[in-house]
């Protein structure tokens, strides 16, 4: 510790050599402190200062210090890295909303292209297949949760088109070799596969055997 008080250079030197002994544990010399010098009083008033005293237990009250108050700089540090490492719970909660419960329906398109079936007749189809396939699953734990009364006003489906017959059983084909449970509807008495539909699912558990399929755009009126 080095003690400048406006004087000579000398008298800066006989400072900085007396403070270092006492921070080294020397034995203070009454003669420094009890003999005037001409730097005068104003330095035994700082020497003498409970500022400038404890230099001597000075060091390790530092160090705890900054062991102090480094600690909570570490926890901090930690918390921010595990919260990085962590999903927060909003990216939870948005990947829960993407994911949500879904049935698929299809209808073959040529129902009211060629062969000119009312709009009427193919909704009803549409209907007949997603009925079908909530009562034939209805144990599912998806299907449960899709038909329960706080979900019962938000359901969701999508209703996609097919070119025809065959590509409708090529479909439903795909689905059962996918273990997809589904209701392939076909009326009665003509034995004439109209539509089909999944059972609930989550989205993510099913959209990639609809993607190349458009959504349904049947003429209205």
């Amino acid at each position: 510790m080095t003690v400048v008080v406006g004087g000579a250079a000398a008298g800066a030197r006989c400072v900085h050599a007396t403070a270092a002994a006492a921070c080294r544990g020397a034995v203070r010399s009454p003669a420094f402190t009890a003999q005037p010098t001409h730097l005068g009083q104003r330095f035994q008033n700082q020497f003498s200062s409970p500022w400038v005293r404890p230099c001597v237990s000075l060091g390790p009250h530092r160090r705890t210090t900054m062991s102090m108050s480094a600690a909570p700089q570490a926890a901090a540090s930690s918390e921010a890295g595990g919260a990085g490492s962590s999903p927060s719970v909003a990216a939870v909660q948005q990947q829960q909303q993407q994911d949500f419960l879904v049935q698929y329906v299809v209808v073959r398109k040529d129902l009211w292209g060629s062969m000119g079936w009312p709009l009427g007749s193919v909704v009803a189809q549409a209907c007949h297949a997603s009925s079908a396939a909530m009562w034939m699953f209805r144990d599912e734990e998806d299907t449960q949760k899709y038909l329960a009364p706080e979900n019962i006003d938000h359901m969701r489906k999508v209703v996609l088109e097919v070119k025809d017959e065959a590509a409708l059983r090529k479909l439903a084909e795909a689905l059962a070799g996918g273990g997809i449970g589904h209701k392939l509807w076909v009326e009665q008495p003509e034995d004439y596969p109209t539509c089909l539909a999944t059972r609930p699912y989550p989205k993510s558990r099913v959209a990639q055997y609809f993607k190349k399929f458009q959504l349904s755009k049947a003429p209205i009126g």
